[in-house]
């Protein structure tokens, strides 16, 4: 790894591991809600039939009786927030893997659209969950983006996942996928990068069968994976490679951009759509279900990861939140800074309109590094990120999402915050 993006990972390390110190001094109740910003509702959703090592994201195994329960009180949260004047533009549910129960995912889907001014939903799948029964149910409940958990058409590396037995091979996960053309607004492919066992042909595989698939949209997440996880997936699979992953990150975006035009540093879109990375889009959005974790009125938030407890707390008629954070507006417009230069481009105008302070003036030392290192372009009023700042700013996703990591493992081991 260059010089520069050895010294952009280690400063962003340590700002995102700072940033999601919750210290339990912050109230854990809600904000009132302000007037006139666009907010998403986050459904977190923890079950999966299987667990993935690599991953970090707080999910569990499926029980039934136990996800039943857990649907009905994430319904129930949803008028917790009505009941204090907050509305939501669109939902993004997340996991896990939050087709488990599609029946209960399409009445919670339909109670939220009941309570909210919602205008779309994207829902996260695996290839194993693209059948006739449960694609049927997702059209019927308003969903407009479907993203499905592929990784890679690489039958061997699928392996080395431990994923080939559990959702199939590449070329079932293919033939899903074109079987899901006009289905929905967008079906977007998840696809993985830098995993230790995948090589430059591989990626060459998977670009040119994405390129025939012509999908409305790709995600390339590099592999992220918490401090605690690290030891066992090098371990499991061997070590990470992040000059592989700058070689990768290149390789993907030269062979996606003569169809896609980047959303965001890692999204790939063939036209305007909604994106996974819903904080680039969305000022705000609440955190619903058990680990999730919210951004509102300048606070960060976490709901407890405890199921058992979270669906206890609901009973209660109590908000299951376990910790908070309120930013200052320095860090705040540092929050703003990266979520929205990681959709490419942001005006600096957007930081005197909702701040009333200038971006240049208070964060001058952030964008004079990144200008100076080749990472930005100014240009009548934008900020706009270079190639060289797009990985930039996958290098700082990569940190911020690790911190999120860390710190879900940080609560899963009961310490109390």
């Amino acid at each position: 790894m260059a010089v520069i993006e050895r010294i952009i990972a280690k400063v962003a390390r340590g700002e995102f591991a700072r940033a999601m110190r919750f210290d339990g001094k912050n109230s854990t109740d809600l904000p009132s809600p302000a007037p006139g910003v666009k907010r998403l509702l986050y459904l977190h959703i923890p079950f999966c039939e299987s667990l993935c090592p690599y991953c970090s994201f707080h999910r569990i195994p499926f029980e039934d009786a136990l996800a039943r329960a857990y649907f009905k009180a994430i319904r129930k949260e949803l008028i917790l927030y009505r009941d204090r004047g907050y509305d939501f533009a669109g939902i993004y549910v997340g996991g896990g893997t939050p087709t488990v129960l599609t029946d209960e995912l399409v009445e919670t889907l339909a109670e939220a659209r009941r309570m909210f001014s919602i205008g779309e939903i994207s829902v996260e799948t695996n290839p194993s969950h693209l059948r006739e029964d449960r694609i049927g149910l997702l059209v019927d409940g308003g969903v407009n983006r479907l993203s499905v958990g592929v990784q890679s058409f690489d039958d061997c590396l699928l392996a080395d996942m431990g994923r080939l037995d559990r959702y199939g091979g590449g070329a079932l996960a293919a033939e899903r996928l074109k079987n899901l053309r006009g289905r929905f607004e967008t079906v977007n492919a998840d696809m993985m990068f830098n995993f230790p066992a995948q090589t430059e042909a591989s990626i060459e595989r998977d670009l040119a069968m994405l390129r025939d698939l012509e999908l409305d949209q790709v995600t390339y997440y590099p592999l992220m994976v918490s401090d605690a996880a690290r030891g066992q997936v090098q371990e499991m699979f061997g070590a990470l490679d992040y000059e592989k992953e700058r070689s990768f990150y290149l390789r993907i975006t030269e062979g996606l951009t003569p169809l896609y035009r980047q959303a965001t540093a890692w999204c790939f879109s063939r036209s305007a759509a909604m994106i996974d990375e819903y904080i680039v889009d969305y000022d705000e959005y609440a955190g619903l279900g058990s680990g999730s974790i919210g951004y509102l009125g300048g606070r960060c938030y976490a709901n407890t990861f405890d199921i058992e407890g979270y669906i206890g707390e609901i009973r209660s008629g109590r908000l299951p939140i376990m910790a908070a954070r309120g930013f200052t507006v320095k860090e705040r417009m540092r929050y703003d800074f990266l979520m929205k230069l990681f959709g490419l481009s942001c005006p600096v105008s957007f930081f005197r309109d909702k701040y009333g302070l200038s971006l240049l003036r208070v964060l001058w030392q952030d964008v004079l590094a990144f200008y100076l290192a080749g990472g930005l372009r100014y240009k009548s009023g934008v900020l706009g990120l270079t190639l060289r700042g797009r990985y930039f700013w996958v290098i700082m996703m990569r940190q911020f999402f690790t911190a999120v990591n860390n710190f879900r493992d940080y609560c899963r081991r009961g310490i109390e915050v």
